[in-house]
């Protein structure tokens, strides 16, 4: 679908605005004085803000969850600019009405001089040949794009895209915006409710903002869908309580794509890391909330507990396993029991990385210097004529001196690249390496 911007667009938006479209659709914005939040971005003074008020805008990708914003930013600055303006939805649109949108956008531009603002929303769903196709009239001016997307260009858009294109990451609403803008829907009698008598209990009001995460959109649905539905009183009165506004938002949603996953996950790590348990259950639980694979996040909790705990308590990552093996057998909802506990157990464990440092150096230190061979009384003797070739001559077999250890050569060049720390079990290791390392007598078989 197309749309060029004129008057009989505004007429019938204006249509649309009186007709049965959703509150959300309804009370869009219709200039920066009515946008509510993104002040980072649109606040007096602010880059952006001075390109749409001086219609100076150049291609953009303005990305973030869904409600902040994006498609209605748009549209204003549709409004404000005297380019042409042609919208299409990258799910539904294909190749043929990318190239004719560039076609007529190349006649415009040749036959009056007009440029052409191209707004694609979600653009991530965009294969990387039609992404490539805007390339051209992009470089040459011929378009100036702006795609939406929930997700980070980084991680959706191709690198020639990204690199013609100004970034802005647009965030969640504040709470209080989500206040000012549930009222202004309540209050408005043209575009919002204004014409019904409804009564917001302070707790159904907190309920709608703490529940729509942010999301513009999913709050004003909520709010018209319990409005609508609700019975009035005698009085004519809507009771919008609790119970109405618990009903009407339905369950909590979440944004957990892309970078939002990565996001989530690196900070499970990390609180696992830095000994904060609640933290890590946190993150534990908007993962499991979300819909993330269990079995995914039993993964990243094995490698925790190897990385971050190493020896300081091997049973971390004897728990860790364990939990995996868990999900496997018993699934979820269960799963996620011995999850939280393997996943409390490395959190508050010791840590130490000295494990992962040291695999770290050594895999360096074979890359960048030249390999020792294996000494000969390391070598295999399991094969016929091995003898014979002196292998294994010397080897002296550990257990059959005191304490099942004796000094000799493992390695041509000596290296060091464990050292343990003083944390947990590993400061155990550390005092049981140095009193052998100190001593280096020969010692006698019995």
């Amino acid at each position: 679908m197309t749309n060029l911007y004129g008057e009989d667009h505004v007429s019938s938006e204006k249509d649309v605005s009186e007709t049965q479209a959703p509150l959300a659709w309804r009370m869009r914005p219709r200039d920066l004085s009515e946008f509510m939040g993104q002040s980072h971005l649109l606040s007096p003074g602010k880059l952006l803000r001075r390109a749409i008020e001086a219609d100076r805008i150049s291609s953009l990708l303005l990305y973030g969850p869904p409600g902040c914003g994006k498609t209605a930013l748009v549209h204003i600055i549709a409004r404000r600019t005297q380019t042409q303006f042609k919208e299409i939805n990258a799910v539904t649109a294909g190749i043929q009405e990318i190239r004719q949108i560039l076609h007529e956008a190349r006649q415009s531009q040749s036959l009056v001089r007009r440029g052409t603002l191209v707004f694609v929303d979600e653009i991530h769903r965009f294969n990387k040949a039609q992404q490539s196709a805007l390339l051209p009239d992009i470089e040459r001016g011929t378009v100036i794009l702006i795609g939406a997307s929930t997700q980070n260009p980084s991680f959706a858009i191709v690198a020639a895209l990204s690199s013609r294109s100004q970034i802005f990451e647009l965030r969640p609403l504040e709470d209080a915006d989500l206040r000012l803008l549930i009222t202004r829907a309540l209050t408005d009698p043209e575009r919002g409710l204004g014409r019904f008598d409804v009564v917001m209990a302070p707790e159904a009001l907190d309920h709608l903002v703490k529940s729509c995460g942010g999301d513009a959109r999913r709050a004003l649905n909520a709010l018209e869908i319990g409005v609508l539905t609700t019975p009035p009183n005698a009085r004519g009165e809507i009771l919008f309580d609790l119970k109405v506004a618990q009903e009407s938002i339905g369950k909590k949603a979440l944004v957990y794509e892309e970078d939002a996953h990565y996001d989530t996950i690196s900070a499970f790590i990390k609180s696992m890391r830095g000994s904060d348990p609640d933290a890590t259950l946190y993150w534990l639980a908007k993962m499991l909330y979300a819909g993330e694979d269990p079995l995914y996040i039993a993964r990243r909790l094995i490698i925790c507990a190897a990385e971050d705990v190493g020896n300081a308590d091997p049973w971390a990552l004897q728990m860790a396993v364990a939990a995996l093996h868990a999900l496997e057998a018993i699934g979820m909802p269960e799963g996620q029991i011995p999850l939280a506990q393997a996943a409390l157990y490395v959190a508050s464990a010791p840590k130490s990385n000295a494990a992962y440092q040291a695999i770290t150096h050594a895999l360096h230190h074979v890359e960048t210097h030249p390999v020792q061979p294996v000494p000969s009384h390391l070598q295999d003797t399991h094969y016929p004529g091995a003898a014979r070739l002196g292998r294994g001559k010397g080897y002296r077999y550990p257990h059959d001196y005191p304490g099942h250890f004796v000094e000799q050569v493992y390695l041509s060049e000596r290296l060091s690249f464990y050292q343990p720390t003083e944390e947990g079990h590993e400061k155990k290791i550390k005092r049981r390496l140095e009193k052998l390392r100190k001593d280096k007598k020969s010692v006698v078989p019995h």
